[in-house]
């Protein structure tokens, strides 16, 4: 291969001239992860590869997420499975079904084809069994959790961080005047949910004792859960609403209009993720906005950290996510 072809492919796989020559001439001392990305750089530019590299198949990565109906996972699967391809790797959409395929079916499935790692986005492991967990570990399979629903420790994990999301909000709304502020969260147990739960609580507390715990529903992240929560707040006379969600907040909304109120005349609500087709909803809803590439870029390079040998920080990396105010909040008009 001519230098200039050399510099074509290390530049799109970000590796050296150096390290696409080793791998051409199938050297010792590569990475998998690196080798697969010059093998992808050699395709995608259309040049042929070497006859002892020919059969090499890229590595599978498992990218597990709960459902594809909240449109939070399947933004973070386009993204991941977009720089897992990039990277050489090829990766495999493993969601739960209603027919009752889980995580476990899908741990059982990659590991049986060999998988290189995976990656859980809204989920986790620990929904497996102690048996899956315990095998995952054993045989130190890469692992990266985004946004995990479960407590997993010693795992490497990325996330977005549900405090600063709530008080965001909370900063946002008192300052249209807003009191009775209530909270929509997932189910008991929810690692995230917890957090928003806790930053509530701590706002709750230097504002109204123990009045703040009538403000809060725990509800399915499903626009039916949002609207049958929020129906339940409005009979505590909030004025305006977080919620967990974006599906939990346009469920919000609905129970408004059931009632005849106007969003956000009557009631104001802040959702989360800012999904897509949030601009144009009927209000545009304010929500939080998750950084979706950054975690998942994260998470990528996490994975492929393992991927090369090396320990990834088991720490958790924690980004911060941005308030962005649209037409379905607005300053206190009337009590309810």
């Amino acid at each position: 291969m001519t230098t200039t072809r050399l510099a074509e492919v290390a530049k799109y796989a970000g590796v050296s001239p150096a390290t696409v020559s080793r791998v051409l001439n199938d050297k010792p001392g590569i990475s998998p992860a690196t080798k697969a990305a010059v093998l992808t750089a050699l395709d995608v530019l259309g040049f042929e590869r070497p006859t002892p590299i020919r059969s090499s198949r890229a590595p599978l990565i498992g990218l597990v997420v709960p459902d594809l109906q909240n449109p939070i996972f399947p933004a973070f699967a386009d993204v991941i499975a977009s720089a897992l391809v990039k990277r050489g790797l090829a990766p495999v959409l493993c969601t739960r079904t209603a027919d009752g395929v889980s995580e476990a079916n899908y741990i059982e499935m990659l590991l049986a084809q060999q998988a290189g790692g995976i990656i859980f986005v809204g989920s986790s492991f620990a929904d497996a069994g102690p048996e899956h967990c315990r095998t995952l570990k054993e045989r130190k399979l890469p692992l990266v959790l985004v946004n995990p629903a479960d407590v997993n420790l010693g795992v490497v994990q990325v996330c977005v961080d549900d405090a600063v999301a709530v008080r965001q909000a909370l900063a946002h709304l008192t300052s249209l005047g807003h009191e009775r502020i209530g909270l929509v969260v997932g189910p008991l147990g929810h690692v995230p949910s917890a957090r928003k739960y806790a930053a509530f609580r701590v706002h709750g507390e230097s504002h109204d004792s123990d009045g703040w715990r009538k403000l809060v529903a725990h509800t399915m992240f499903t626009a039916e859960g949002g609207r049958a929560a929020a129906t339940r707040l409005l009979d505590q006379q909030v004025t305006a609403l977080i919620c967990a969600s974006d599906t939990l907040a346009l469920g919000a909304v609905r129970a408004a209009r059931k009632r005849g109120l106007q969003v956000p005349d009557d009631l104001s609500v802040v959702g989360f993720d800012d999904s897509t087709y949030m601009p144009i909803t009927d209000p545009p809803l304010t929500t939080v906005r998750q950084p979706v590439e950054a975690i998942a870029f994260a998470a990528v390079k996490a994975l492929l950290t393992q991927l090369d040998g090396r320990p990834a920080d088991a720490a958790e990396l924690v980004f911060e996510p941005e308030l962005i105010v649209r037409q379905s909040t607005g300053p206190i008009r009337r009590y309810l």
